[in-house]
């Protein structure tokens, strides 16, 4: 089976390629800009933001299954960024060329931030309300709306994966793990607000196989990529000083709270669990312990500025 791969360079995509691979599909790897150390795939420099674009790349690849992932993603800058309405437009344009070329199957990525959060449970594909509040969401949101129409009109399936909190190699340095990461290894303090909000986090890994798996499955609909676990913020942040062996060094509410912060934001995985058998290869201690290292090792090849 071949697959193309959107955004397949980006932080969530290096490793949706390296698990389609591992599970025996010919990967078509779309992308603005080429690993310059991969020489495993075949690779489509190219923006699909360009209205041409989308054509080319189907053309290009010729595939059964389109796994889109690409997206603005700036860290702080996507919530409100115009590029989503560009998005939004090259993610039709896409669904249209697929389709258009014969595709039996369109998989893409939304977010966790289209639901309306429960207070005290999990969100549930099927059941949980939908009340994207952001320009980002909104527009995730009407994109899955307006390509599940339209391939459903033309009998090809559709699957909408809802990512919820990824870490792991490869993460921006200002998101939460590794700045934590990054005080730490620099034994310095590592300043967080008091951490009260509960998330489920994923170690990027896994979600490159979960997307693999979604995307090879028959599943269709929406589904949550997440570990179907709650942690607090000031639990990940514990956690890290104890692996680091600087529990000293954390300091908790040293920051202010976000104004606005929903308490609470997880999934029920069990739709992905028991649809395509996934389950995550590594516990959230583990991916933890593996991020702290990988810091390690970044700050040890810049000569100690991470």
């Amino acid at each position: 089976m071949r697959v193309m791969l959107t955004g397949a360079s980006g932080f969530v995509g290096r490793w949706a390629l390296l698990a389609l691979a591992r599970r025996g599909a010919d990967v078509y790897a779309v992308g603005r800009r080429r690993p310059s150390t991969d020489t495993k795939f075949t690779w489509l420099e190219l923006d699909l933001l360009d209205e041409n674009a989308a054509g080319i790349a189907v053309a290009a690849a010729k595939p059964d299954v389109v796994l889109h992932l690409a997206w603005t993603v700036e860290h702080g800058a996507f919530w409100t960024s115009p590029l989503n309405l560009s998005w939004v437009s090259a993610s039709l344009r896409l669904a249209e060329a697929a389709a258009t070329a014969g595709v039996t199957r369109f998989v893409a990525a939304g977010t966790c931030y289209e639901y309306r959060w429960p207070e005290d449970g999990d969100c549930e594909e099927q059941a949980t309300t939908l009340e994207p509040r952001t320009l980002y969401a909104i527009s995730k949101d009407a994109t899955r709306r307006v390509i599940a129409a339209y391939l459903a009109d033309r009998q090809i399936d559709f699957a909408w994966a809802r990512l919820f909190f990824l870490y792991g190699p490869g993460e921006g340095t200002s998101r939460l793990v590794p700045a934590i990461c990054r005080a730490l290894v620099a034994n310095e303090p590592a300043r967080c607000s008091q951490g009260l909000a509960v998330r489920d986090f994923m170690d990027v890994r896994d979600v490159g196989a979960a997307l693999a798996a979604v995307t090879l499955s028959k599943l269709t609909g929406a589904v949550n990529i997440a570990s179907g676990d709650g942690v607090s913020v000031a639990q990940v942040a514990h956690k890290l000083g104890a692996l680091a062996g600087l529990p000293n060094l954390v300091h908790l509410g040293a920051l202010p709270d976000r104004a606005g912060e929903p308490p609470r934001i997880t999934a029920s995985g069990a739709r992905l669990r028991t649809e395509t058998g996934f389950a995550p290869s590594r516990s959230l201690d583990e991916g933890l312990a593996d991020a702290l290292r990988y810091w390690r090792e970044q700050t040890a090849c810049h000569g100690g500025a991470a």
